[in-house]
């Protein structure tokens, strides 16, 4: 009866070992996943960051074209010029972003493409500046990368959708929860967004 008691106490023991080495390793390929996607995820995002800084980094050769032409409505381009300024100041840290840092990151942005396509619409009432070739190349540059805008928030929302998801599946989440994982926002579709930047003729 000692021997059966003993075996019983060591055949416990052994079947504990295998459920913490199961657990072990179980924790240990779910967090490894976690970071994996979270750090896709953050890369994704710094890709949306960069097509955005990219269209910034066009206006201010965008404004000194436009300015050469004195009858210009100043009051449209300076507009467009704050409008870049608010959009530029805003920084997210992205491993601890919010849905309201990205409502004000994508409301920012709207505005200054809002400021944007007012300028072009009224660039329309001044045929020999629609027709200044700096113009032109701003207005080719500004379609390709207003595509890889939307193209890059595409790819950022789908990391953020497998992310979210492996966190939120059981027995996932419960590791998450524990490891201070936390669910990351995604880009909200936009009005319009669907179709393609407006580009008026030469």
């Amino acid at each position: 009866m000692k021997n059966k008691g003993c075996l019983s106490a060591g055949t416990i023991g052994i079947a504990l070992l295998v459920i913490v080495a199961i657990l072990f390793f179980w924790g240990k390929n779910g967090y490894n996943n976690f970071v994996a996607q979270e750090q896709e995820v953050i890369t994704k995002w710094a890709n949306v960051e960069t097509v955005y800084q990219k269209r910034a980094n066009l206006i201010p050769n965008l404004e000194r074209t436009v300015k050469s032409y004195s009858k210009f409505e100043q009051e449209t381009l300076t507009k467009v010029v704050e409008a870049r300024s608010k959009a530029t100041s805003i920084n997210i840290d992205p491993s601890n972003m919010t849905e309201q840092d990205v409502a004000r990151f994508q409301a920012a942005q709207g505005e200054l493409s809002g400021a944007l396509s007012r300028l072009m619409a009224v660039v329309e009432q001044y045929p020999n500046l629609k027709a200044d070739q700096q113009y032109i190349n701003f207005q080719r540059e500004y379609t390709a990368i207003e595509n890889s805008i939307r193209s890059e928030t595409v790819y950022y929302n789908e990391a953020v959708q497998k992310y979210n998801t492996s966190i939120k599946q059981f027995p996932n989440n419960i590791l998450a929860n524990f490891t201070n994982f936390k669910e990351k926002p995604a880009f909200k579709a936009e009005a319009g967004a669907e179709k393609a930047p407006e580009v008026f003729s030469e």
